[in-house]
C-alpha cells in the first residue's frame, strides 16, 4: 500500500511502499477513503512542535478518518469487514486503572505508559489502511447520504464535543466560545446550536471571522470583538449575556496573555462553568477570591470521551448538526505537501481533507 512515513520530527516526510497491516488482537484494519488534517500538520512535521512526541521507529502520521473495515483481530465481537467507520486518534488504554495512558495515534504520546501504548499503536491515518485499536473505532454505516469527505469534517466538532460535554452544557443555556474564530471554536458555535442552546456568544479579535459566526443564527448567535482589556471585554460579555453566561468554553490557541480566557471567566454569571481546552503560552493567573465568592468551575478538558463520536453522529443523523456549514478542501494523498500548507491557512469555516480514493 501507499503510505506516507515521517522519519521523525523534522525528518524526512516520505511517500512509500509498505505492506498492509494485519489485525492485531483487540484492533481492525481500515481501508482509509478519507482523512482530516490538522491545521497545525506543517509545523509539526517540520519539528516545530517540541511538546510532542512521536515513535523511535518511522511512523505513519495522521489523525482522525473515514473509511471501511477491511479485517478484524481476534477479540473483537463488533465490528465486521465491509462496515464503514470513523477512525479517532485519541485513545485511552483501557485497563481498569487511575490513570490510564492515553495517546494521539500517529501524532503524540506523553509519559513511559502512554509511550508503551504507541510502540504497540504507532500509526495514524495518512496511508491507504491503517491499523487502529476498536475502541478508537466507531460505525457510520448508517449515513450513507454523507460522502467520506463529508464525515471527515466532523473532526471539527469531536474536540470541542468534549469540551461542551465536560462542562455540562443544558439546552437553554447562554454560552460564551471565546477563541471562537479558530478551527475548533468555529466547531463549538456548531455543536452548541446543536445541542440547544439559547445563545451563544462568540468572542475573538477578527471581526469579520466573528460576522460569519453571527451570521449561522442570528436570533441565537451575538458577537463580541475582543480588545485586549480584561474589564471592558468581560463587560461585554455580560452585557451579551444578558446578565452572565451559564458556561464558558475556551479554546485560546497558543495566547500569549491571559486576557481573553480572564474576560470569559468575568463573562460568566454565579455558578457558571468555565471549561479550558485551548493552548497559553503565559500562566493563567486566577482570582481566587472572586472564584470562591462567585461559585465559580474552572476545568480543564483534553480531547473527548470515547463514546463522544457515537453522540456527534447522533447529531448529525438527526440533522441538528449541519456538516454542510463546513466547506472541504479536498487534496489526493499523494499531495499531502500541498494539503499541509492549506491548512496551515484555512479560514474557520474550512476543513483540508484528504480523499484517500483520488
Amino acid at each position: 500500500m501507499k503510505a506516507w512515513q515521517l522519519e521523525r520530527l523534522g525528518g524526512a516526510l516520505s511517500l512509500n511502499d509498505i505492506p498492509v497491516p494485519q489485525p492485531r488482537a483487540g484492533g481492525v484494519v481500515v481501508r482509509v477513503e478519507a482523512s482530516s488534517l490538522m491545521s497545525y500538520m506543517k509545523a509539526y512535521v517540520d519539528g516545530k512542535l517540541p511538546i510532542y512526541h512521536v515513535p523511535s521507529q518511522p511512523f505513519v502520521p495522521g489523525g482522525n478518518g473515514v473509511g471501511i473495515v477491511h479485517s478484524v483481530g481476534r477479540d473483537v465481537w463488533h465490528l465486521r469487514p465491509g462496515q464503514r467507520v470513523v477512525l479517532s486518534s485519541y485513545f485511552v488504554a483501557q485497563e481498569n486503572v487511575r490513570e490510564p495512558a492515553q495517546v494521539l495515534l500517529g501524532v503524540t504520546a506523553n509519559g513511559a505508559a502512554a509511550e508503551r501504548v504507541q510502540a504497540d499503536w504507532p500509526d495514524g491515518t495518512l496511508a491507504e489502511y491503517a491499523s487502529y485499536p476498536a475502541s478508537a473505532v466507531t460505525p457510520a454505516d448508517d449515513l450513507p447520504h454523507l460522502s467520506s469527505v463529508q464525515l471527515a469534517m466532523t473532526t471539527r466538532c469531536i474536540v470541542p464535543l468534549g469540551g461542551l460535554l465536560r462542562g455540562r452544557l443544558a439546552a437553554g443555556e447562554t454560552l460564551i466560545v471565546s477563541g471562537a474564530t479558530g478551527a475548533y471554536g468555529t466547531g463549538a458555535v456548531l455543536l452548541a446550536l446543536a445541542m440547544g442552546a439559547s445563545r451563544i456568544v462568540a468572542v475573538g479579535r477578527n471581526a469579520r471571522a466573528l460576522e460569519a459566526l453571527a451570521a449561522l443564527d442570528r436570533a441565537r448567535v451575538v458577537t463580541v470583538t475582543a480588545t485586549g482589556d480584561v474589564q471592558a471585554d468581560a463587560q461585554a460579555l455580560r452585557e451579551a449575556t444578558h446578565g452572565g453566561a451559564h458556561m464558558a468554553f475556551d479554546m485560546v490557541g497558543n495566547a500569549s496573555d491571559p486576557n481573553l480566557t480572564l474576560a470569559a471567566l468575568r463573562g460568566l454569571a454565579q455558578g457558571g462553568r468555565l471549561v479550558l481546552m485551548g493552548s497559553m503560552a503565559v500562566p493563567l493567573p486566577i482570582p481566587y477570591t472572586e472564584v470562591m465568592l462567585n461559585g465559580w468551575e474552572i476545568v480543564g478538558q483534553f480531547m473527548y470521551p470515547r463514546e463522544s463520536y457515537r453522540r456527534l453522529l447522533d447529531l448529525v443523523r438527526s440533522g441538528q448538526l449541519d456538516l454542510a456549514k463546513l466547506h472541504p478542501r479536498v487534496y489526493p494523498l499523494a499531495a499531502l505537501p500541498e494539503a499541509m500548507e492549506a491548512a496551515a491557512c484555512a479560514s474557520s469555516f474550512e476543513c483540508v481533507v484528504i480523499d484517500h480514493e483520488q
